[in-house]
């Protein structure tokens, strides 16, 4: 009888670190004295969550923690399972304990159940029945439950840099999973995996597949370029094409063209711009160039990268094409911008001045005996909520000015606000 063939097993998997030495990135917690080293080294396994970015060793460390404790290992995928599969683990966390052994219950996508779901594992974490591990890419503080969050400790991984993907790329020819490939093609590829091991992996085992098929003995970036197709070929992270073009995007939004705004955002997204990537880069719009004269753009360009995160892609994509047209049409101001950047660039190359005394806080009886707050003006207590004629500057410093509002938008009724106070303070000072 002919041996059965063995299952053919994924790429991800045959690189897949079994020791922590041989896990590449994350060294803020894995390295020498840090946080989730010592969690290893100590003997005793911990709840906890693991935040960060897709393809970033969430799982991995989950399984060397199980591996590192001796311990069984569940793992519950929050996008498929429910509370069944939780009903299940607990029962095999029970057969387990029967048998003296530790389990660790693995949750990917963690923020994906609700909060019954997520209460349904309290108990137990509670009880010591089984070491909860909770992975997400999402902000736990809003996305996992406080009761549980309170009782596991959050750690935060980092996308891959590009020193570590040439890391995975050189373990895949090491043990010959792919073949030689120029360093063009594999520059290609890191700027294509923008830091995620699992999207490389998975591009890595579908260039050996296709190199396999046409007998290629070596991947040059022109052969990757033909395999991976137009998407590869138009997706240049971090290359000139990229930054042109999402430069073009802002100047069109800064431009207020609707419709400029709009082809170059789509332009972005068909040539495999990360969506996520494009929701940071409006909120940065709303706040650069649309500022006070609309802060209805600032929570505008949040509320469509929430809608993103909640939606995903496709659908997602069209609350942030709501965006990149709304900021296009809003009134535009860069005072706050140019403000901000005034003020660092004083404080700066400026003296380090000493709190006027009359706005020291003064919580004990000493400093207040040290005149620390005294002669201070309660603006609520004032006419009109204003205090005319205080100064919050330090002793000696002048206007500086760094704040000058533009006509337009809101900004309009913010400068005719300011030119009120400033001559009620002109008014107080000279009766003074």
């Amino acid at each position: 009888m002919p041996p059965q063939a063995q299952p053919h097993q994924p790429l991800a998997e045959r690189l897949r670190p079994k020791t922590l030495g041989e896990v590449i990135g994350q060294q803020q917690l894995l390295g020498e004295g840090m946080p989730l080293r010592i969690a290893f080294e100590s003997g005793q396994p911990h709840s906890c969550i693991l935040w960060g970015p897709p393809g970033t060793g969430k799982t991995t460390i989950a399984r060397l923690m199980a591996d590192a404790f001796g311990a069984q290992f569940i793992s519950i995928s929050a996008v498929l399972g429910g509370v069944k599969d939780i009903r299940e683990a607990v029962e095999m966390a029970q057969v387990a304990l029967g048998q003296d052994k530790r389990t660790i219950v693995f949750v990917d996508e963690v923020h994906r159940f609700n909060k019954s779901q997520q209460d349904a594992f309290l108990p137990h974490v509670e009880s010591g029945l089984f070491t909860f591990i909770g992975a997400t890419t999402e902000n736990p503080s809003f996305e996992v439950n406080s009761a549980l969050l309170s009782r596991a400790a959050v750690y935060v991984l980092q996308s891959l840099s590009e020193e570590d993907l040439k890391q995975i790329v050189q373990r895949a020819l090491d043990i010959d999973a792919v073949p030689p490939m120029d360093d063009a093609a594999r520059d290609r590829l890191i700027a294509y995996a923008d830091g995620d091991a699992r999207r490389l992996l998975n591009t890595l085992e579908t260039l050996a597949v296709a190199a396999t098929q046409q007998k290629q003995e070596r991947i040059s970036d022109e052969w990757l370029l033909k395999v991976l197709g137009e998407r590869m070929r138009r997706y240049d992270k971090g290359g000139e094409q990229f930054y042109d073009t999402i430069s073009a995007l802002h100047k069109s939004v800064r431009g207020s063209d609707p419709d400029a705004s709009l082809y170059w955002f789509m332009r972005m997204l068909d040539g495999g711009a990360d969506p996520r990537y494009m929701a940071r880069r409006l909120v940065r719009m709303a706040s650069e160039d649309v500022g006070l004269a609309d802060p209805r753009a600032l929570r505008l360009a949040l509320d469509a990268a929430e809608v993103y995160e909640r939606l995903g892609s496709p659908e997602g994509e069209l609350a942030l094409a709501e965006c990149v047209v709304y900021l296009a049409i809003a009134p535009k101001s860069n005072a706050v911008y140019k403000a901000y950047n005034e003020a660092k660039a004083f404080i700066k190359k400026d003296g380090t001045r000493p709190v006027p005394m009359h706005l020291r806080n003064a919580p004990t009886k000493l400093m207040k005996e040290l005149d620390y707050g005294k002669g201070y003006r309660y603006a609520h207590d004032e006419a009109g909520g204003f205090a005319a004629g205080e100064s919050y500057l330090p002793d000696g410093m002048a206007e500086p000015g760094f704040y000058r509002p533009v006509e337009r938008g809101l900004e309009i009724k913010i400068a005719e606000k300011m030119r009120t106070l400033r001559a009620l303070n002109e008014k107080s000072r000279n009766q003074a």
